[in-house]
């Protein structure tokens, strides 16, 4: 990264593991990308991002579903880390009106099915992959897109997709969306933002 170069920053939106907001802030790092991820914002104390984010040096804020609710508090809170992007990666709580309004165009999830099949209000994590299992899918895979005031159903940035076989349970299914969301998700981000 050259010196003078702006640098994007962004804020990861998880309530999970956080697999995926390790795999952005490891990206940005590795690659000499013009980006940090600058905040964590989770709203499960207990999730393993915490302590994934930790490990990584990155900030973490909890934010109750009522904090998220109040422009007075989460706004400052991007003011305060400078978010210039905001990226859902395993969140489960709607995003309200306001911070969509704030980041127009700029505020992405990750879902894990190729929408519109299989989005919506509780279609998230094994959900998804029980689902397209159920339905008998041949294929399944995930959908980079930007976030509206409607589950899901924001303009696609990208999608990628693998071969759902006879016999797959959700647990394989899930296995193969995850290696998906690890090699994709980072570069896209890369590629739309920076």
């Amino acid at each position: 990264m050259e010196k003078g170069d702006p640098t994007k920053r962004f804020a990861i939106f998880a309530s999970g593991e956080g697999s995926n907001a390790e795999n952005i802030i490891r990206y940005f790092r590795d690659n000499g990308c013009r980006a940090e991820v600058a905040l964590i914002v989770c709203n499960n104390p207990s999730a393993g991002v915490i302590s994934r984010a930790a490990l990584l040096g990155t900030e973490v804020r909890i934010v109750s579903r009522k904090e998220l609710n109040e422009p007075s508090t989460l706004l400052p809170l991007m003011e305060e880390y400078g978010v210039d992007v905001v990226v859902l990666a395993g969140f489960l709580l709607m995003i309200p009106p306001f911070l969509i309004d704030r980041y127009r165009g700029r505020i992405v999830n990750l879902h894990p099915a190729l929408l519109p099949k299989f989005g919506g209000k509780g279609m998230y994590g094994r959900h998804v992959h029980e689902a397209v299992v159920a339905a008998g899918e041949s294929e399944t895979g995930i959908t980079i897109h930007h976030v509206s005031d409607r589950y899901d159903e924001g303009r696609i940035i990208y999608q990628a997709s693998i071969h759902v076989a006879p016999g797959d349970t959700p647990d394989d299914v899930a296995a193969k969306v995850r290696d998906l969301e690890g090699r994709h998700f980072p570069r896209v981000l890369a590629e739309t933002f920076l």
